[in-house]
């Protein structure tokens, strides 16, 4: 009972912050796939990871979750597996998916007397998740739309392909604000780096939703010369690139094969029949 207490009061403490809206809360931008690691920097010159606690909250469902409670992972989350706390109370996400978006936080509690108490404020970081899927047109058996984490795609010159680029997002803020406020932008690129709406093959559209704070669509027909041609969803903070998913086109009889994502790319290889 004296557990479950404590959670509805860790719970309440931390929605209350979220009503605060995101002042004080570090930005994270990683690609889906990569592995991120989260700093606690509210955290003491002598943290131990027996008294760090760390939570998540996003709008999908909207609820706090507790991952690691003074430094005990909890087993009944489904990302238990691909957590791992470091000594210094920084915790680790192995390969990120578009589902750890939202908001982490960070805490430090002793005991005091044979009390818990909470050493210093909450540190916040808010991940926010790059994400690409590809639909192939839909006039045959090929129609059927896959993720960045798809193992095979098949398409041929001439036929239309759409890339979609999205940015799965819990800041408090509107995504307006985002955009406006932080300076968050996404864009598809050439190898060069060039915007491909300057490019006319190349139909581009943005969007968003309750979960996808920016959505960049690119559509265009696939040329024989496509072969190794690669396009970029590039993601820049204040002008500064933060992370970035590459695709390249590979014609070839072989099987689809997506590298693993490296450095702030996240490297997929799409060959196609």
């Amino acid at each position: 009972m004296a557990d479950k207490c404590d959670l509805c009061v860790l719970g309440l403490i931390i929605l209350s912050s979220l009503l605060t809206g995101t002042s004080g809360v570090d930005n994270v931008f990683i690609s889906s796939g990569e592995n991120v690691r989260l700093s606690c920097n509210n955290a003491l010159s002598d943290c131990k990871s027996e008294d760090c606690t760390w939570t998540y909250y996003n709008n999908h469902p909207a609820a706090v979750v507790e991952l690691i409670t003074k430094g005990i992972k909890k087993n009944d989350t489904e990302k238990h597996e691909r957590l791992s706390l470091e000594s210094d109370c920084s915790l680790n996400i192995k390969n990120v998916t578009e589902e750890d978006y939202g908001l982490y936080t960070c805490q430090q509690w002793i005991n005091v007397n044979g009390t818990d108490q909470q050493q210093g404020p909450d540190a916040r970081v808010s991940l926010h998740v790059l994400h690409v899927s590809v639909s192939p047109s839909s006039s045959s058996s090929s129609s059927s739309s896959s993720s960045s984490s798809s193992s095979q795609t098949e398409i041929s010159p001439g036929r239309s392909v759409t890339l979609s680029c999205q940015l799965y997002s819990y800041t408090g803020l509107s995504c307006d604000d985002l955009v406006s406020s932080e300076g968050v932008e996404l864009l598809w690129v050439n190898q060069a780096g060039v915007d491909l709406k300057t490019d006319s093959r190349y139909q581009i559209s943005s969007s968003s939703d309750q979960y996808r704070c920016i959505i960049i669509t690119l559509t265009t027909t696939l040329l024989n010369e496509d072969n190794n041609r690669e396009w970029r969803c590039r993601l820049t903070h204040r002008n500064q690139v933060k992370t970035s998913v590459r695709y390249t086109v590979k014609y070839s009889g072989e099987k689809t094969v997506l590298e693993e994502p490296h450095n702030v790319s996240n490297t997929k290889v799409y060959q196609y029949h």
